[in-house]
């Protein structure tokens, strides 16, 4: 039990951390900025800050002999589990407030129970009870997302929801798989900085394509992905990969861990209108986080 305390305390606080990755992609896109910089800088960052932690610690020549025994799943899953997730975040980022984004993002829990069976043979049997919160969340998730259906066209509604869709099933996949792949051999920062060099074909490809289309970031934006690689790349990632490692031979145990993320959307939404002086969400939509929250904790409260 005190395993899973822990694990579910590490998961709020990786969520608090996460939120700075919706609340100032928005502020990029607001200031002009593309969602391509706003990904692919993220992971560059990333090596630079995770290299010297990784060397000092004297994890580098373990962490390249795993890679290079399998460097084909590690380009594969990483790909999935960093690239496609958080291009699907920042794109989405671009449509929609930074609330709207950490709230829709909760899908991924539905997606992590869903995806479960599928990568272990002998897995536990989710509980009905799992099923029934995660009902819960996605109920709220859809009633935040009313009033934005009618205030925004179908289409840019669309241009949201389905890369989160996507960026929601790509995160948990990628994450569950290295840790089959790594069968728990390589430290929590191991498996971070080796999916981050990993995923980087996928990042360069994608800043080719951004030379052709947006002018690279400077000044201030540069600044941001700086804090968005060092709050939600490092600090948040290191946190939540912690959590789940924990109760990684624990289907409940990682339902608990990944509906911690629900949290995000309180603290994207204080941010949002404390820093964007965005507008306070309808009724509605309160009403939606606020099931999408006891969803959270009822899932917490089970384990």
């Amino acid at each position: 039990m005190k395993i899973k305390n822990k694990a579910i305390l590490l998961g709020v606080l990786s969520a608090f951390f996460f939120a700075a990755t919706f609340v100032l992609n928005r502020s990029m896109s607001d200031a002009g900025g593309s969602w391509i910089w706003s990904a692919s800088f993220r992971y560059y960052w990333m090596t630079l800050l995770l290299l010297p932690i990784v060397w000092v610690r004297g994890e580098l020549p373990g962490l390249w002999q795993a890679m290079r025994a399998n460097i084909g799943n590690w380009v594969l899953w990483s790909t999935i589990g960093f690239g496609l997730f958080y291009a699907g975040i920042t794109y989405a980022g671009s449509f929609a407030p930074a609330w709207l984004v950490a709230g829709t993002w909760q899908l991924t829990l539905i997606a992590g129970i869903a995806i479960a069976p599928l990568l272990e043979k002998k897995a536990a049997p989710i509980p009905r009870k799992t099923w029934l919160f995660s009902a819960i969340i996605l109920l709220g998730i859809v009633l935040l997302q009313i009033p934005e259906a009618k205030a925004l066209s179908l289409a840019v509604l669309l241009s949201a929801t389905i890369p989160l869709l996507i960026a929601a099933f790509a995160y948990p996949l990628g994450n569950r798989k290295m840790m089959l792949l790594t069968k728990g051999e390589l430290s929590t920062l191991q498996r971070l900085f080796g999916m981050t060099i990993a995923s980087l074909p996928f990042w360069i490809i994608l800043s080719v394509y951004g030379f052709l289309e947006h002018p690279a970031p400077q000044g201030s934006l540069l600044l941001q992905t700086f804090t968005v690689a060092l709050f939600s790349g490092v600090i948040a990632t290191w946190l939540f990969f912690k959590a789940t490692e924990l109760v990684r031979h624990d289907p409940k145990g990682l339902a608990a861990v990944e509906a911690t993320q629900s949290t995000e959307v309180l603290f994207a939404l204080a941010a949002e209108i404390l820093f964007l002086h965005a507008a306070i969400p309808s009724s509605l939509s309160l009403i939606g986080i606020a099931v999408v929250i006891l969803g959270m904790i009822l899932h917490s409260l089970k384990s």
